[in-house]
Formats: C-alpha cells, sequence, structure tokens
C-alpha cells in the first residue's frame, strides 16, 4: 500500500524555547480518511504547518508522496491542498477569481485553471456565485470556497483544519457528505476538528498528539473496540420515583422521565433492554451521552494532568 504521508523524528522548538513538536513518528496510507486530534498547544497545528511548508522544521523527515520535503519541497507543495481555520482569501475578489488564481499559484495556464475552477465551482454549489465578491457569502459557503481554492490543483492529499468550524449543522453535514465523496474518488484527507463526532463518524484511522507526541495512533474501529464504557440516556414512557433493584447495568436517575444508563465492556444493550421489559420500564427514545472517542480523549487528557501533579 502507498504511504501518503511519512513522518519521522519530527521535532519543532520555537525561538523562544517552546518544543511543540518532541519527536514524533506518523504514517497516513494513502486513501485513507485520517483523524489528527489533541487539546490545543499539544502540537497538531505545528504538524500541519510543517506538512504545507507554513512551518520550518527543527529536525526530523518529513514524505508526502515519496516525495521528501527537504529534497523536493515543490513536489509536497503539488500533493497538498490546505483548508485552514481562517479565511484568507481576498474578500473583495470575485469567488471565481479566487480560484482560478490559486490555479496559478501551480503553474496551470489560465485556460486550463477556468476549466477546472469550474469544475469544483459546480461540485461545490457555488457556479451560481462565481461573480459575487467572496465577502458577501455567508460563513458556510466561505468555507465551501476555501475547499473548492484548495481543490483546484487536484491534489492527492487535502489537509482540512477544523472545517466546519462556525457553520450550521445543516452546511456541517453537507460537507461531510462531500468530504467522503472525494475520499471515496481517492483523494487521502487528515482531517482535524474539535468536534469529536465528525472523527468517529467519518474517519478510518486517528492519530492523537498530546504535549508534543503520538499518545495514540491506530484505526478507530480497533481504538473505539478497546473502550470500556458507553453512557446512554433513556428517555421513559411514564415517570419512575426510584429505580428497581438488581440492574444489569450502572443505572441512575437524571429525573423521574430519564435514565441514565452506563455499559461496560462486556454489557449488552439486549440485557439492559430485557431487565428494564421484566420491570415493566417503557422507553421511548435513547441517545449518547458522550461519544466513546470523547470519552477516550478525555481520559488521556486527564491521566497526563494526574502524571504531572
Amino acid at each position: 500500500m502507498t504511504t501518503a504521508v511519512r513522518l519521522e523524528g519530527l521535532r519543532k522548538i520555537y525561538a523562544n524555547g517552546t518544543e511543540a513538536l518532541k519527536g514524533i513518528d506518523l504514517k497516513v496510507e494513502a486513501g485513507d480518511f485520517f483523524a489528527l486530534l489533541g487539546p490545543n498547544g499539544a502540537g497538531k497545528s505545528t504538524a500541519i504547518g510543517i506538512l504545507a511548508s507554513l512551518v520550518r522544521k527543527s529536525s526530523g523527515r518529513v514524505e508526502v508522496f515519496g516525495h521528501d520535503l527537504d529534497r523536493d519541497p515543490q513536489a509536497v507543495k503539488r500533493c497538498i491542498g490546505l483548508v485552514p481555520q481562517e479565511f484568507n482569501f481576498n474578500q473583495w475578489e470575485p469567488v471565481e477569481e479566487i480560484v482560478i488564481n490559486q490555479a496559478g499559484y501551480y503553474g496551470i495556464p489560465r485556460r486550463v485553471a477556468t476549466g477546472k475552477a469550474r469544475k469544483v465551482l459546480q461540485t461545490l454549489d457555488l457556479w451560481s456565485r462565481r461573480r459575487v465578491q467572496a465577502r458577501s457569502l455567508s460563513g458556510g459557503l466561505k468555507r465551501r470556497l476555501m475547499i473548492a481554492r484548495a481543490l483546484v490543483h487536484e491534489p492527492p492529499l487535502m489537509i482540512l483544519d477544523e472545517p466546519t468550524a462556525g457553520v450550521d449543522i445543516e452546511i456541517r453535514r453537507s460537507m461531510w457528505a462531500f468530504m467522503q465523496e472525494i475520499n471515496r474518488a481517492g483523494t487521502t484527507i487528515i482531517l482535524t476538528t474539535h468536534y469529536l463526532e465528525e472523527a468517529e463518524n467519518l474517519c478510518r484511522s486517528i492519530a492523537i498528539i498530546d504535549d508534543g507526541r503520538i499518545a495514540e495512533s491506530s484505526t478507530m474501529r480497533a481504538l473505539l473496540q478497546r473502550l470500556h464504557r458507553q453512557a446512554f440516556l433513556l428517555t421513559l414512557k411514564k415517570p419512575l420515583e426510584r429505580l428497581p433493584e438488581g440492574a444489569p447495568v450502572e443505572l441512575g436517575l437524571h429525573d423521574e422521565h430519564t435514565l441514565e444508563a452506563v455499559l461496560g465492556q462486556d454489557q449488552t444493550l439486549n440485557q439492559l433492554f430485557g431487565w428494564l421489559d421484566r420491570q415493566g420500564i417503557e422507553v421511548l427514545s435513547m441517545r449518547n451521552k458522550q461519544n466513546r472517542l470523547e470519552q477516550f480523549f478525555m481520559d488521556r487528557v486527564q491521566k497526563r494532568r494526574e502524571a504531572a501533579a
């Protein structure tokens, strides 16, 4: 299998002495949908900045589709489409010009760039707005414009840094569908996000950076299978004043109509609902109290803090 990204011993020490990356090793396979997570200040933005040639590394090796960053930085840049957190285009330029000009940075002739811009703008439902100034777009459409600009040179690797920050749920879900579509078409995606349900729903692999080090790197499925507890909130049909004894899982009452159930690794929902049925307790609906990835992430951070105390 082709390797899209390989980081070996990557370190970054800033001029003020801050060691943002402490020798991380990371591999992303071609075609993967990869989540890169970490708390603020953990080093993920620094790692992305180095990959995109926006930050100079202190030491270590970076390869993108076999191209070494030190030996052939231009080839690395051509392989990457970056969607940063902040809107960094000229707000006074027309939408189409922003995308065409971006293609020009990669040496694409304007005649060819015009066709490529049309394709990505149509795909992202921006073609009808191609002649309006970018400043007139809504926040969600500006985010789509950022993605169109990153895609115009058809990079095999997309890096999406908080791509759905500040957009409403409808636009977020449409962007999820689009990201899945381009991934199925063969584009490798690295995603950073604070919406942890995005990582759980979209990504097949995950790495967690904590304090400049890789704290976890595995497939999403393997990681979720290792989590020991899941919490659910159940809405009851009839009020319940107190819990019957003998429940097969950990239970608690939030209020007379809301029951919290915590399942361990070897406990099942079938056991819980079988017991509730025998008690004559009817459930109208159920939802996750906290997604499993968030639980794991917070446990990692808490353990680090306890170790440092």
